[in-house]
């Protein structure tokens, strides 16, 4: 048994944010996050630190290690320590979570010594998110889209991937307001009111018009969410192929292609806020010697 497992996850920006009806979109971006796992002999203790913002609560990695131990039957073994470093933004509806639990769902099947399928893996990581109450439906759709990469449509309440595309390699651009807005402190009665309309545009994205999915349902949460769906706009104005709010917020992704980036960057830059640009990612989720 390794007794030490290390892994890195890849992050995503929303499509179709499935908070309102399940059904849910997401497209997996060259954003990253690494877990380190280390075995104790102190069965029921697992502590750890987020190396990249120490303020956070660690309750999502004491959550999904658990879950890893109780499916492989050996939580009254081994305790752990765990460690994770990201240049993922928290709280700021840019997935940290589900790249964060993918990520140390693997170490911790490594560290252990597990063999489990892919799927089995994530929903493992979907678990402990759900249990660290850090999401609504479980993002299954987020945790797909940053272990698999590509873009997914899924049912996040079947937990079933319903389509998975590799998209041509845009660029993508992260307007990233400073402020956290955490999912599990968001309107919920509100997202749950557009449930017909984000189902009308999950399915345009099961037919392969995604992009104009993930524009209409920017618009819309960011309307019952209360944020600015004109920096989606200016994005879109200065060639964004697509642009809306990401997650619950307050992030806003744009996919663009590679001659627009500049005309994107030079539309946010007068906002004065932290403007990320990166990738999408097809790589999966992996681990790391």
């Amino acid at each position: 048994m390794a007794q030490v497992g290390k892994a890195v996850a890849h992050g995503a920006v929303t499509v179709i944010n499935a908070i309102s009806c399940g059904f849910g979109a997401a497209l997996g971006v060259d954003l990253k996050t690494e877990a380190i796992v280390r075995l104790t002999n102190e069965p029921g203790m697992i502590e750890g630190r987020i190396l990249s913002d120490p303020a956070e609560s660690t309750i999502l990695m004491k959550k999904v290690v658990g879950r890893v131990l109780g499916h492989l039957n050996l939580q009254d073994e081994y305790g752990a320590f765990v460690e994770t470093r990201s240049n993922i933004p928290i709280a700021r509806g840019l997935k940290s979570s589900s790249v964060a639990a993918n990520a140390i769902t693997l170490a911790s099947l490594s560290a252990l010594g597990g063999n489990v399928d892919d799927l089995v893996a994530v929903n493992l990581g979907v678990d402990g998110a759900m249990d660290a109450k850090v999401t609504i439906t479980g993002a299954f759709d987020d945790a797909c889209a940053s272990y698999f990469g590509g873009l997914v449509v899924t049912d996040n309440y079947q937990r079933e991937i319903l389509r998975c595309s590799e998209v041509e390699d845009y660029a993508v651009m992260i307007y990233a307001p400073a402020g956290k807005a955490y999912t599990s402190r968001s309107n919920i009665e509100g997202m749950r009111r557009i449930a017909r309309e984000v189902k009308a545009i999950h399915k345009l994205a099961l037919s392969g018009d995604y992009w104009v999915a993930m524009t209409i349902n920017g618009i819309l949460y960011s309307t019952v969410l209360g944020f600015d769906p004109s920096i989606a706009l200016e994005a879109l104005s200065a060639g964004a192929i697509a642009a809306g709010l990401s997650g619950t917020g307050p992030a806003v992704a744009a996919v663009v292609s590679k001659d627009h980036v500049e005309g994107v960057r030079d539309a946010w830059l007068k906002h004065d806020r932290e403007i990320i640009q990166t990738n999408v990612n097809h790589e999966k989720a992996c681990l790391l010697r």
